[in-house]
């Protein structure tokens, strides 16, 4: 459950320059998203395994 509360807070964290992508037109932070969803979805990759892996072992 660890890993799926830091998720939450990465996307929490990531809200504000994705407004300032969409609403201000700021292209840093469409970069700055664009990185951020990488991360999101390696760590929802990571968090796919565990589950998995919990399920096989049952």
């Amino acid at each position: 459950m660890k890993k799926f509360n830091e998720l939450k807070e990465m996307i929490a964290a990531l809200e504000a320059d994705a407004v300032k992508f969409y609403e201000k037109g700021n292209s840093a932070a469409g970069t700055r998203v664009r990185v951020g969803m990488q991360n999101v979805k390696n760590l929802a990759q990571d968090i796919r395994v565990e589950i998995q892996s919990a399920k096989n072992a049952k």
